[in-house]
Parts: structure tokens; C-alpha cells; sequence
């Protein structure tokens, strides 16, 4: 039987939380989970499903400042900054300006990939599991396109993947209709990131949370974070519902509620959350399969089949969080489909059916991983952005080693938790 090596808290019950929950409990520590909600919904549940090392620009990229402007007088657009004045939005929208630039695309480009490719890999091993069925699915995802100018960006980018080592195909409009025989696509070509997987989300985090269950850690539900004791450069216990909980390691993931947990603690992180939706289409034609998860890249929308449904999603709305659909948008999403997809005549959804989340998205598009240099004890792991899920077990694995003292198995020294501070 393997030694108790100590005890963690873990704050935060998304797929970061529960990562690094998995992968602790592995090697042989003491976990407990403290979680401000029910476990029934967070990010984690409702996006896209997609595992990206295709995603190696970070949100912060040359082009997104002027397209943002032109999207955001339109009500219907994938992307709007809702104009809430703050310190904390003035200040991330200075670095997200500062930080969108070739310079910080190239440093990025790398370290994001190896990050994706590592977890990547940590889901092939998770799948092999006979207690996970996340409908795993490695044949890709398509980037599709509709005009020439989205062509001549996302093949100049492909070759960019391509230089990067990731396995990508550029195809006419032919070679992208012969990977999806069962529905009509309505588009001039495409980019099938071979390196590319979905999967199931909602299955992944019921399974995750049955699992560590089984294992005997304890999930502390509806326990919100109020604070933090510190001694010198430690932790010594959290608060969260009236109770003091100690251990000898804390990670604090968080989501995009990152930033008010970090506060808490007196560190700084910057993050703004991204409103985005997503909702069920059950197709009444079962021949109408789809077989490959896409985005829709002029429309910004995200498709991914589910087994016998398919789960569309988009749009980025960056705003302090506020839990109100805005029918504009999804009404956005609707319409685009048939454009690029004319067997999927969408109904709108009633707003009941509509699922929101935040993605935790930092301002130079990076993700928060490492050990806090002001306490010592404390492991930050957050700010995935739109790459939350497609992170998790990297993020889990990283979480461990740190805790053990070793030295991460993917280079993280870009991903400082502290660099804003």
C-alpha cells in the first residue's frame, strides 16, 4: 500500500481541480476538494469537448484588437467586450493590446503546443481506463472556411502547425466533403488538424468525480473560498463555509473566479471571464452524421458530435460575470450553421436550453500554472482560456509533480502564475 505522503486541498471542482485531484491522489496524497457550487455545472461541462494542440496562437494575437472592434457594433457578432468601466478591465485590456503582437505569437507558439500534445497523450492513457468512457474520438477537428481570405490565413497558419510538428492536412473543398459523406458542406476548403480529438465533456466530469469518489476523496460542496490564513511565505488553513481546513499543500484552480481566489491570498492575477453558449441539436435524420468535430472559422462556432447529438457553442463575450443569456448572440450562432452546414436547419433554442460558462481567459491568452514564489505551499493552475478542457490532465499532472518536488515533465516557465504581479 503506498504511504500518505501529506494532505492537499484542492480548490475548484473543474477539470483542473479534478486533474490535479486524479493525479495527487496517484501518487499518494491526501485530497480534498472544496467547490463553491454543486458539482452539476461549471466550464467544464458545457464547451466543445475539443483537445487542441492545434490551438498553439494564444487569444492575444495580431488582428483580434481590429476585428474585436468591428464585431462589437454588431449584436449577433462571435465576440463583444461588454464596456463596464473598471481598473480591472482597463488593466487587462492594456496588456491584451501590449501582448498582441508576432513577437509574443512565436515566443508562445511552442510552449502552448508541447502543453497540448503532453495532455493530449494523458487523455489517450486516460481513456485506456475500464472505468472512463468519454466517447474519445482522435480523428481530428476541421477548420472550415468560407472565403478566400479565411483560406489564405488558416493555410498560412497551417504551415505554421506544420513547421511546429503537428500532423495537418490542407484540403479543397472535395477532399474536406469526403470526410463528411453523411451531410453537405458549404464551403471552399478546409484544414483537418489530424493532431486533434473531442470528446464528451459532460461524461468525462461525472466519470472524473465517480472516480476520485470511489478513491475516497472527500468533495466539500458548496464551500466558497472567504479567505486564507498565512504564515510568513505559507499557508496554513482556507475558510470556506464557517470552517477552517488545514493541510500541507494547497491548488487553487478556480476557473474564472482565478483572480477573486488569488485576491484572497495576496496575489495577483489578472483574468476576464468569456461568456460563451452552447446547446443541443438532436438530428431527426440519423444519416445526417456528423463525423468530425469543427469550427465554423469566419462564424466562430464550434461543432462537436456527441454519439446520437451534436453540441454547437460560441461567441466570446468579455465582462465581469453577469448570468444573463443574451438571445442576440446564440440567435448568431443559429444562423450560421446552414451557412456552412445547409442539412442542419436549426430551431432556436428556448433560453432554458441555452447553456452559459466563462472561460477564464488571461490577457496575453496564457495560462497560470506553477508554484507561487510568494507562498510556497500554494499551486496555481487556471486561465486555460478556450483551451480549459484540452488542459486538464496536463494541468493535473504539473500540479503533482510540483507537489513532490520535482521538475515538470512539460517546461511551464512561460505559464508564471506571478508574471503580473
Amino acid at each position: 500500500m503506498m504511504q500518505n505522503k501529506g494532505k492537499i486541498i484542492v480548490i475548484g471542482a473543474g477539470i483542473a481541480g479534478l486533474s490535479s485531484a486524479f493525479y495527487l491522489h496517484r501518487n499518494g496524497w491526501e485530497v480534498e476538494i472544496l467547490e463553491q457550487n454543486d458539482l452539476t455545472n461549471n466550464c467544464s461541462y458545457g464547451n466543445a469537448g475539443m483537445i487542441v494542440p492545434s490551438h498553439f496562437t494564444p487569444l492575444a494575437a495580431p488582428g483580434v484588437v481590429a476585428q474585436g472592434i468591428r464585431w462589437m457594433f454588431d449584436s449577433k457578432s462571435p465576440f463583444y467586450v461588454r464596456p463596464v468601466p473598471s481598473a480591472g478591465m482597463i488593466s487587462w485590456g492594456l496588456k491584451f493590446l501590449k501582448h498582441s503582437n508576432q513577437k509574443h505569437v512565436d515566443r508562445s507558439a511552442a510552449a502552448i503546443r508541447d502543453l497540448n500534445l503532453a495532455s493530449s497523450q494523458l487523455y489517450n492513457e486516460l481513456a485506456e481506463n475500464e472505468e472512463f468512457d468519454f466517447e474519445l474520438t482522435r480523428n481530428g477537428i476541421l477548420m472550415l472556411y468560407k472565403t478566400e481570405k479565411t483560406a489564405e490565413e488558416e493555410i498560412e497558419l497551417a504551415h505554421k502547425a506544420i513547421s511546429l510538428g503537428l500532423h495537418v492536412d490542407i484540403l479543397d473543398q472535395q477532399g474536406i466533403q469526403k470526410l463528411e459523406p453523411g451531410i453537405k458542406l458549404d464551403v471552399i476548403g478546409g484544414i483537418n488538424y489530424t493532431c486533434d480529438g473531442h470528446m464528451n465533456p459532460v461524461k468525462l466530469m461525472r466519470q472524473m468525480i465517480a472516480y476520485l469518489k470511489n478513491k475516497g476523496i472527500i468533495f466539500h460542496t458548496d464551500h466558497k473560498v472567504t479567505g486564507f490564513e498565512t504564515s510568513g511565505n505559507v499557508v496554513k488553513a482556507v475558510f470556506a463555509n464557517h470552517k477552517r481546513f488545514t493541510a500541507d499543500q494547497f491548488v487553487m484552480t478556480g476557473g474564472s473566479f482565478l483572480p477573486e481566489l488569488a485576491h484572497k491570498a495576496g496575489i495577483k492575477i489578472e483574468l476576464m471571464p468569456g461568456k460563451g453558449y452552447s446547446f443541443i441539436h438532436k438530428p431527426e435524420d440519423p444519416g445526417k452524421r456528423l463525423e468530425h468535430a469543427a469550427l465554423l472559422l469566419e462564424a466562430r462556432v464550434a461543432v462537436t458530435p456527441m454519439n446520437w447529438m451534436i453540441r454547437f457553442g460560441g461567441t466570446m463575450e468579455l465582462a465581469p460575470h453577469r448570468n444573463k443569456i443574451n438571445m442576440n448572440r446564440v440567435e448568431g450562432i443559429v444562423k450560421s450553421i446552414p451557412k456552412y452546414m445547409p442539412d442542419f436547419q436549426i430551431k432556436m433554442p428556448e433560453e432554458s436550453e441555452v447553456w452559459l460558462g466563462y472561460r477564464p481567459c488571461a490577457p496575453d491568452g496564457l495560462p497560470y500554472l506553477g508554484q507561487s514564489r510568494k507562498l510556497h505551499n500554494l499551486i496555481i493552475a487556471g486561465g486555460g482560456g478556450m483551451m480549459g478542457l484540452s488542459l486538464g490532465p496536463v494541468f493535473g499532472k504539473t500540479v503533482s509533480e510540483i507537489a513532490e518536488g520535482q521538475k515538470p515533465t512539460v517546461d511551464i516557465g512561460i505559464f508564471n502564475p506571478e508574471r503580473f504581479s
